[in-house]
């Protein structure tokens, strides 16, 4: 039995962000996480990501700007399902790219900044509201 995907509610958040990828064992001076509206530092053995506000990235990192973020209204329940899949299905369809970031209590959601349009259509069309911050 196919169960209809939830619709949220999103905020766009005002900055543009940026995704880094840092070496894993290197050395890096990490901007303040208590900066901007969105700040993720993720490691695993292969790397360390960076998610944070373009004005902060570290000097030389590989990195990929101009990301446009939207949070989805939390806290989120851990027993809820689909909340993601109901956000990327539609980018997907639409040929929209997304990153993904979750943290204990909801979900962010970025994509590139000269796509946030169409993105913000296509979630309002599958029946998504979004609010700038």
């Amino acid at each position: 039995m196919r169960s209809t995907a939830p619709c949220v509610n999103l905020r766009l958040l005002p900055e543009s962000y940026a995704v880094c990828r840092l070496d894993p064992a290197g050395e890096h001076r990490l901007p303040a996480a208590g900066s901007g509206s969105l700040y993720c530092l993720t490691r695993t053995p292969e790397e360390l990501s960076l998610v944070c506000v373009e004005n902060l990235v570290p000097p030389d990192v590989e990195v990929e700007r101009e990301w446009s973020a939207m949070v989805v209204a939390g806290p989120l329940d851990f027993s809820l399902t689909g909340i993601l899949a109901s956000i990327a299905g539609p980018l997907a369809e639409a040929g929209i790219p997304l990153f993904a970031v979750s943290t204990y209590d909801t979900d962010y959601v970025l994509v590139k900044s000269d796509r946030a349009r169409d993105a913000i259509a296509v979630l309002g069309a599958a029946g998504h509201t979004i609010v700038n911050e």
